[in-house]
Parts: C-alpha cells; sequence; structure tokens
C-alpha cells in the first residue's frame, strides 16, 4: 500500500539512506519509490525528478559534515583543532558514505545553498589552517591539501587497502600530524634537505 504522509523530506531521507547502504549509483526514482510504496510517477508530487534529488541528498551530506567539523574543532587550535578536523571528516564518510560520496558529486555552483553550505566547510578549514599564521593564497593550498589527504585516506580505506594489523585510526592521526607539523611557522625555515614536499610555505618534513 502507498505510505501515507509522504514529504520531501522523507523522500531525500530515505535516498540518503539507500546511497549509504547501497551506493549512490543505486539512488533511482524506481528504487526510492519502491521503498517508499510508491509509483515513480508519485515522487514527482514531492521532488522535480533524480537530479532534483541527489542535489538535496548533496545539500544534506554537506550540512551534517559542517555541524560535525564545526562541533569537532569548537575551542581548539593548531594541531588539535586540525586532527579533530580530519578526524570527524573521516569517520563521517565511514558512519555515512553515501551521504559523503554526494558531496563529492556536486560544485558549489549548482545552487546557491550548496555554494553556502561549501564556504562555511572551506570557511572552517581556513580558519584552523589561519590558526597557524597562513593566509591568503596559502591558505588555500593548505585547504585543498587537507581535502586530498583526508579523501586519499578514506578512498583506500574503504576499498580494504590498508589490510588489517596494525591501527589504522594510528595511522590517519600521524598522517595528519605529520602535515600540521609542516604547517608551523619553523617549517617555512626547515633545511630544504629535510622536505619531502613542499608546497608553498609548508612541507611534509622526515623526522
Amino acid at each position: 500500500m502507498p505510505r501515507a504522509g509522504l514529504t520531501t523530506e522523507a523522500v531525500i531521507e530515505a535516498a540518503a539512506v539507500l546511497a549509504d547502504d547501497r551506493g549512490m549509483n543505486a539512488v533511482t526514482l524506481a528504487a526510492l519509490a519502491a521503498g517508499l510504496g510508491v509509483k515513480p510517477p508519485s515522487l514527482y508530487k514531492h521532488v522535480d525528478g533524480l537530479d532534483a534529488i541527489l542535489r538535496a541528498v548533496a545539500l544534506k551530506g554537506l550540512r551534517e559534515l559542517n555541524s560535525r567539523v564545526i562541533h569537532a574543532t569548537v575551542g581548539l587550535s593548531k594541531d588539535d583543532a586540525l586532527v579533530a578536523l580530519a578526524i570527524a571528516c573521516r569517520r563521517f564518510a565511514a558512519e555515512r558514505p553515501g551521504l559523503y560520496a554526494a558531496t563529492l558529486r556536486v560544485t558549489p555552483s549548482e545552487s546557491p545553498e550548496i555554494e553556502a553550505a561549501s564556504s562555511i566547510f572551506v570557511g572552517v578549514v581556513s580558519t584552523v589552517v589561519e590558526g597557524y599564521g597562513i593566509r591568503g593564497p596559502e591558505s588555500l593550498h593548505a585547504v585543498r591539501a587537507i581535502r586530498a589527504i583526508v579523501h586519499g585516506f578514506v578512498s583506500l580505506d574503504a576499498n580494504g587497502s590498508f589490510g588489517t594489523g596494525t591501527n589504522v585510526e594510528e595511522s590517519f592521526v600521524r598522517l595528519v600530524r605529520g602535515f600540521a607539523a609542516g604547517l608551523s611557522p619553523t617549517a617555512a625555515a626547515a633545511p630544504e634537505t629535510r622536505s619531502v614536499f613542499r608546497i608553498g610555505r609548508f612541507s611534509l618534513r622526515t623526522r
């Protein structure tokens, strides 16, 4: 029987759950309708098609990610803030893989809401970076590097690339702390021979 009281929010939540359980490619109008107990045309009473659903799921993901990183970093600075932010992102990706994947499939220009949510996330990361005295173009490089580090680790972990044995969480924290060491002002003055990786004024260094 059709589900009574179906709402736009219920459709989006069902899409998010489906994405978490089976992946973003499993989110189709037919699959959503079947799960909600309605015919596919009935969904158009609440949403403007699949593209609108996918954008809404991405927005939902961005807002949840923002909530997590803001909560994780409040009252912290420098290394503590950076590690907390990175862990919050990684846990979000692990706990809500569909929502996380959805945030990677949209660009800020797709809607004012997505642009605003994306700006909040970048703003949080930028604030953490500014705690190291990094601003302007160098801040953007650092923000991009942090996102790449988190996403790369998350992707490898999700594929089982790290295997078993050594604590993966510890490996992640060590990676982030290694990057954080390169953000400190003293890193810019470190001997070039100790650097294995440099972007602008910050680098990852051997110990």
